[in-house]
């Protein structure tokens, strides 16, 4: 794309992002530093990079849902090791919509990567076959559902071994704070890119990476993430019609709640003087505190933020003290 932007940035007098090394010398010695977006999207393409040279591993996989996440994890992965080095796998069910398969397809296709197309419907039916018994009776619930992301897992994690190539994990700081993810399921893989980078923030990268384009990006010089999958509602489409919102609020309410509550170590009196619901805080702390032995267990990923889950922000993997509770009990006069 011969008008994207070549370099972007804020003129310093000191390194500010040393790692990423986009930074270019001027005049009497000062910099050009990377804007924000540069930073981030560099960052997770050197990150990834850099973990599979010292893992060992050369290629990578992931399951490529059509979603927003999964296609900029893919577009990260292009950057970091090459498109030809990139095995993106879709797996559909009959909750998979027309759009996903087309999205998924055309962003492959952008990409050049190997793009796979595995469907889940026999193995899922072995699955529930075999359990019918034990659940004869029961209505069905979140089990089924995340039975389809388990055996989602088990066959990228087949392939995988396989071929050798490092599985990677698609989970936004988002859903991977509220645990709006299958462990042992979407949550199985070796790394993580976009681990520390938050959905609304998602959003703002693929924007970014659409329009730019830098030497030190290994994929293809163009706009590769389709428009229809950056403006389409998140759905995990592991029932009819589902929407993230259908189970969390809207992503700049919860992007919005978990940034005073994770980053800023605020507190649920923080974040109804910031003017959201006390419902809404209350509902994304008592997840965020459910979720931390889903994140124990979770794959590693970039560090973009000074509260990055596992490397800055430790809490105990389980326990019985809420905020909520404790402010009920105790009114502040």
């Amino acid at each position: 794309m011969s008008q994207m932007v070549e370099k972007e940035g804020t003129r310093r007098d000191f390194l500010y992002y040393a790692t990423a090394g986009t930074g270019a010398v001027a005049a009497g010695g000062a910099i050009w530093t990377p804007d924000p977006y540069e930073a981030d999207y560099h960052a997770m393409v050197l990150g990834l990079r850099d973990y599979c040279a010292k893992s060992g591993f050369k290629k990578v996989l992931l399951g490529l849902s059509g979603g927003i996440d999964s296609a900029i994890v893919a577009v990260i992965a292009a950057d970091a090791l090459g498109a030809e080095n990139v095995r993106a796998v879709m797996l559909p069910s009959e909750y998979t919509s027309d759009g996903s398969l087309s999205d998924a397809e055309d962003l492959a296709r952008n990409l050049g990567c190997k793009y796979e197309y595995v469907p889940i419907a026999e193995g899922r039916e072995a699955i529930t076959n075999t359990l019918d018994p034990l659940f004869v009776g029961l209505k069905a619930d979140l089990t089924e559902e995340n039975v389809q992301s388990r055996l989602r897992g088990l066959l990228l994690m087949a392939i995988s071994n396989k071929f050798g190539e490092m599985l990677l994990t698609t989970g936004n700081k988002s859903e991977v704070a509220v645990g709006y993810a299958t462990i042992y399921g979407d949550m199985a893989g070796g790394f993580n890119p976009i681990k520390d980078l938050y959905k609304t923030r998602v959003f703002d990268i693929c924007r970014w990476r659409n329009s730019h384009y830098f030497e030190w990006m290994k994929g293809p010089d163009s706009a590769v993430i389709p428009e229809t999958i950056i403006k389409k509602p998140p759905s995990a489409e592991l029932r009819p019609d589902q929407k993230d919102s259908d189970s969390l609020p809207d992503y700049p309410i919860l992007d919005g709640i978990l940034q005073i509550l994770v980053d800023q170590d605020g507190s649920l009196d923080d974040c109804e003087a910031a003017g959201y619901e006390k419902s809404d805080a209350e509902q994304v702390e008592r997840l965020l505190y459910l979720s931390e032995h889903k994140r124990f267990q979770s794959a590693p990923g970039t560090r973009l933020s000074p509260r990055a889950f596992w490397l800055d922000r430790r809490y105990p993997i389980i326990n019985n003290w809420r905020e909520g509770n404790h402010r009920k009990s105790y009114k502040r006069t």
